[in-house]
């Protein structure tokens, strides 16, 4: 059963509505924050009263996750990355999460900004005492899925995934380990190795264990490498700023193009010259990534 809504506030957006609700979640067992865009084909005002499983209709309309990178929040997406002109344009409803439990109260949480509090990395953990409450994957792929498909007019047959660095491997890697649920993928700046960067083995070690047989299950390119043939046949897409200050030592965006050409996986690698890991890269392409979405969606 989805838990109740609570609207935290809105805002007149291109026509639609741009949202923030938190809400009890059952998967991760602490109150969570989303944002989410319903643009100007929906019927925003009836979506204004829905606070509760009632569903506002048939889902019709595409929707889009986004995942956000370190240190980012629920926010950052919906007010950096001017995503919703084209959401508007192409009757895309947009949702973003946080990017990690909040108040978990694990000792260590808040210690460290690439681990713990903002850095979720949007898996399920299994080691103690990160596995009480960081389980982003389950939380996004199946409870905020649910959400946006049965209490917003989303339509669950036309679901896209896309996100920035940390948030970047996450679409590639749910995209991979929910293929029936996410028809397009797309990313900007991935940390499209994780388990050969300091980011990843950190917080692989950390939330997994020691097991890197476990870390490869969440890692975008192990996973594109063992597939038996392409699981996105219509393409993938993926920007890559060569200004960006991670690049060397933390993305390795050509293991993600060595692992797609040996599965035949079709793949738009754009590697763009003098732009760095901000969003003022991630503006500057997002009309891309929003027609990519809409044309297979």
């Amino acid at each position: 059963m989805i838990s109740q809504l609570e609207l935290l506030n809105e805002h007149r957006c291109f026509g639609g509505w741009q949202r923030y609700y938190q809400h009890p979640s059952q998967t991760i067992g602490l109150p969570m924050r989303f944002s989410i865009y319903l643009p100007p084909q929906v019927a925003a005002e009836s979506a204004k009263e829905c606070n509760d499983s009632r569903c506002l209709g048939e889902g019709q309309f595409p929707v889009l996750f986004f995942l956000a990178g370190l240190t980012c929040t629920e926010e950052t997406f919906m007010i950096k990355a001017a995503a919703q002109q084209y959401a508007a344009e192409h009757g895309i409803i947009l949702i973003a999460p946080d990017t990690s439990p909040r108040g978990a109260q694990v000792p260590t949480e808040d210690d460290d900004w690439d681990f713990g509090t903002g850095a979720g990395f949007y898996l399920d953990a299994t080691r103690a005492p990160w596995s009480d409450h960081y389980r982003m994957e389950s939380y996004v792929a199946d409870e905020l899925y649910e959400i946006v498909t049965q209490i917003f007019p989303g339509d669950g047959q036309r679901v896209g995934i896309f996100g920035h660095s940390m948030g970047g491997h996450g679409a590639l890697v749910l995209a991979q380990r929910h293929p029936g649920k996410f028809k397009s993928v797309s990313a900007f700046a991935p940390i499209a190795a994780p388990t050969r960067c300091p980011w990843g083995k950190k917080a692989f070690e950390g939330y997994l264990g020691d097991d890197e047989s476990q870390w490869a299950q969440h890692d975008a390119s192990c996973l594109m490498a063992s597939q038996a043939s392409a699981p996105y046949p219509k393409g993938i897409l993926v920007d890559q700023g060569l200004a960006d200050q991670f690049l060397a030592e933390q993305l390795h965006p050509e293991a993600l193009e060595q692992a797609c050409e040996k599965v035949g996986q079709p793949l738009t690698l754009r590697r763009h010259e003098g732009y760095d890991h901000g969003y003022y890269f991630i503006m500057s392409f997002m009309a891309d990534h929003m027609r990519f979405h809409a044309e297979r969606l």
